[in-house]
This record gives C-alpha cells, sequence and structure tokens, in this order.
C-alpha cells in the first residue's frame, strides 16, 4: 500500500517553486511572503480543519490530517511539488511531538515548540545540514533561498500553533493527547530535520 499524497499536486494553479519547493497559499497570520487564503466561515475550532472542499483548506491542514497515517511509510513516492512541502511538513511535525513530554502542561510545551518553530537557525534544501537534499533541488540565489528560509519560517510557526490546538484539546485535562504522542518515536522516511 502506498502512502498518501497531497491533494495539491492537481491543483490547476501551479505555485511559485524555488527550486522544486512550492510557495502554496496558507490560512494563516503569521507574516511571510505566503498569499493567505481567507478564514472559514463558519470559524472552525482552533483544533479542527475545514472541509477539505473548502476554500480555506490549506496544506497545513493536509499535513496534520496525513500526517499519523504516512508516518508508518519508510518510503513515499513524490507526485508533484506538493508533496514536497508534505514531506517537510510531516518531519517538523515529527520534531514538534518529540519537544512534548507527557507531563508537560500547555506552557511548557508551547514555550519549547514555539521555540523550535522560531529558531532560525534551520536546514533549508541546498545547505550541508539538509537530511533531503537528495530529493529537493537548492535555491537559484541568494535572494531565493531568503524567501524560501521566511516561508519555511512561516510554515514552521503556523504549523506548530495548529499543532499544539490539536495534541491540548480545549475540553482536555491538561495533558497531551496521548494518541498524538504515540507518534514522538516514530521516523518519517527514517529521516528527522
Amino acid at each position: 500500500m502506498p502512502a498518501y499524497n497531497s491533494m495539491f499536486n492537481n491543483d490547476p494553479n501551479i505555485p511559485r517553486l524555488v527550486g522544486n519547493f512550492p510557495l502554496l497559499p496558507l490560512r494563516t497570520k503569521t507574516r511571510g511572503p505566503a498569499y493567505v487564503l481567507p478564514q472559514p466561515s463558519p470559524p472552525v475550532p482552533a483544533g479542527e480543519s475545514p472541509d477539505p472542499d473548502a476554500e480555506s483548506y490549506d496544506i497545513l491542514d493536509e499535513v496534520l490530517s496525513l500526517f499519523r497515517a504516512n508516518t508508518f511509510f519508510r518510503n513515499f513516492e513524490i507526485q508533484g511539488p506538493a508533496d514536497r512541502l508534505l514531506i517537510y511538513g510531516i518531519l517538523f511535525v515529527s520534531e514538534c511531538l518529540g519537544k512534548i513530554r507527557p507531563h508537560h502542561s500547555l506552557r511548557d510545551a508551547t514555550k519549547d515548540v514555539l521555540n523550535t518553530a522560531l529558531d532560525l537557525n534551520f536546514a533549508i534544501p541546498g545547505d550541508p545540514a539538509f537530511p533531503l537534499n537528495q530529493i529537493y533541488e537548492p535555491p537559484r540565489d541568494r535572494q531565493d533561498a531568503e524567501q524560501l528560509r521566511q516561508y519555511l519560517s512561516q510554515v514552521r510557526q503556523e504549523l506548530a500553533s495548529r499543532l499544539l490546538a490539536r495534541v491540548y484539546e480545549e475540553d482536555g485535562d491538561g495533558k497531551p493527547s496521548k494518541w498524538w504522542l504515540s507518534f514522538t518515536k516514530r521516523k518519517f522516511m527514517g529521516k528527522a530535520l
């Protein structure tokens, strides 16, 4: 059985590519170079995603919905540029879940996860420290590299806040969800960021 690929590969609007990494639109309030999608109406709770057919459904909703299923796969066939962002998102979610401990309160987890998301010293495609350089092309020039770094920073911050909303449910007991934390030891494709 193959891994689940992104539905944004079939999008007729071809996104801007830096190397072969897509800069897809996001539903976010975080500043950055991504085109901002409208907020869903009626509003959805923080721990949920809009319907996949809705205009405000974005790649980060898809990353969170496919994370648990795709984590079990060691191989992943890339069928389009959106799959590269899906891979990066899944690896970042794995990194964030590794920062959350079962005894952490929401405040402690928020501090650790957002520090990881806000850290600007992360590797981008083309850097020697980037773990998946074999499937990502490096940016053409310094300007593209800076735009990719800003976009990935925006993706990381938004993904971290959405992940925290799912791991710590609003009406929960203040403890992280054991169903999410059970995936902390799993490595998608045997890699980590």
